[in-house]
């Protein structure tokens, strides 16, 4: 469906494409990554390989990368719109199956082709991968990609790195297509760098039926039946808080601030998930005139740290700083506990022992508006916005949390601020951070 006329001559042969208004808006875009989020059959699949082509006709001879969420989407979607576009109707591409490769023809000239083999030298290429394997992501310097189903699950944060990677010594251009599924990496990265004015991010939003071929019937039927959350990401567009969301509270708008330097006199609390796999920290000031909560610094290490490198690192810290309180793990680490104090790092076990009592005094805080969080904290806050209940079949949360065990930011929050009963905790007039 691509479908004002846009000319894209190679040689002797003339191809005209037709845009929709959404679809113009992200061919005009000058910006380094343009993200379209747009409704399910919006034409965004479609616009990728007359994008990508562009892109090619820019950069000139070099690798260029085509990917989405999951092989299904691949094969049934993305790989036949790439070839329907390069081979059939340009004539400047020829898949090598077996690489999941496509070769561009010798300056967009169609039919001239200079391998003999796949492991020939070509003029160009796009090479074609899923998520499902991101080491897929990680080879070789990329002049321009494109990335469908952006926001599937499947579409790790790591990928998004590593597409930031492979065109950083080009600056190649990065499209982002997809409806939208959840809070992750794609709005805190992307969007909300867009809605702070980054000018190297552009954001194109539209509604399915932007698509003239898309029957305002089936629009109309899902506006009514959906819930209005699921209607907004997957017809609109646009992001609304979803049913299930734990911390629907966190107002980010107000409580996600950048980034100042902390008072060292103001005291510190520290909240520890513990785990050999994946130890998390989570470390919080608070403003002695104020009584607000500052998250300032996440501990994500991974594996292969021992209990002695830990300690020396939260040391390290908080050299100088006044600690108040450090809490962490559950009722039965007790063991894990001791060892860190063993090594000059006492921890706590936390008061309260219950899960959702303690995450109903971090979403108070929330409510309250009294905890804020640094927004350079990526993890912690990919967590706060996808933390949720599971839902039913009517789209109804139940009291079951989804992937609990993945949450470990999160976990190590609760652990140290449970220990504060959010309506006592001292407030100045304003319900204004403070700025230093």
């Amino acid at each position: 469906m691509v479908t004002a006329a846009e000319p894209q001559k190679t040689a002797e042969y003339e191809m005209r494409l037709r845009f929709h208004r959404g679809q113009r808006r992200a061919w005009d875009s000058q910006a380094r990554i343009v993200a379209m989020l747009a409704g399910t059959q919006s034409g965004k699949t479609v616009f990728a390989p007359p994008w990508l082509h562009r892109e090619i006709q820019r950069q000139g001879e070099g690798d260029y990368l085509a990917g989405t969420a999951n092989y299904d989407l691949l094969k049934l979607k993305l790989l036949p719109e790439l070839l329907s576009y390069f081979e059939q109707e340009a004539g400047i591409g020829r898949y090598w199956a077996q690489d999941r490769v496509l070769e561009i023809a010798e300056n967009l000239e169609p039919g001239r082709f200079t391998a003999k083999t796949k492991d020939d030298p070509m003029w160009a290429r796009i090479i074609i991968r899923s998520a499902e394997s991101a080491i897929g992501f990680e080879s070789g310097t990329i002049k321009g990609a494109c990335l469908d189903e952006a926001d599937a699950p499947e579409v790790k944060r790591i990928i998004w790195e590593a597409l930031q990677r492979r065109t950083a010594i080009h600056q190649g251009r990065i499209l982002l297509a997809t409806t939208l599924y959840r809070w992750g990496w794609l709005k805190n990265e992307v969007y909300d760098r867009w809605k702070a004015g980054d000018k190297d991010y552009d954001v194109i939003q539209f509604d399915s039926i932007e698509n003239p071929a898309f029957p305002r019937a089936e629009y109309e039927r899902a506006k009514r039946t959906l819930p209005s959350w699921k209607f907004r990401l997957f017809y609109q567009g646009q992001y609304e808080k979803p049913a299930g969301l734990i911390y629907d509270s966190f107002n980010e708008d107000v409580c996600k601030v950048r980034g100042f330097p902390l008072p060292v006199t103001w005291p510190r609390y520290v909240g520890h998930d513990f785990g050999g796999a994946n130890p998390a920290a989570m470390f919080y000031a608070q403003d002695p005139a104020t009584g607000y909560f500052y998250a300032y610094e996440e501990y994500l290490p991974g594996v292969g740290r021992s209990t002695a490198e830990h300690v020396e690192k939260f040391k390290e810290m908080t050299k100088g700083m006044i600690v108040l309180k450090r809490a962490g793990g559950s009722h039965q680490e007790d063991e894990i506990r001791q060892g860190y104090t063993a090594h000059g790092w006492p921890i706590a076990e936390p008061k309260i022992r219950d899960v959702k009592a303690g995450i109903d005094r971090v979403y108070a805080l929330h409510k309250l508006n009294k905890l804020f969080v640094f927004d350079d904290l990526e993890e912690y806050l990919r967590e706060k916005q996808s933390y949720s209940y599971k839902l039913a079949d009517n789209y109804n949360p139940t009291e079951e949390i989804e992937n609990k065990s993945s949450f470990h930011l999160l976990d190590a929050e609760r652990y140290i601020l449970s220990d504060f009963t959010p309506e006592t905790v001292v407030t100045g007039k304003a319900h204004e951070p403070v700025n230093y």
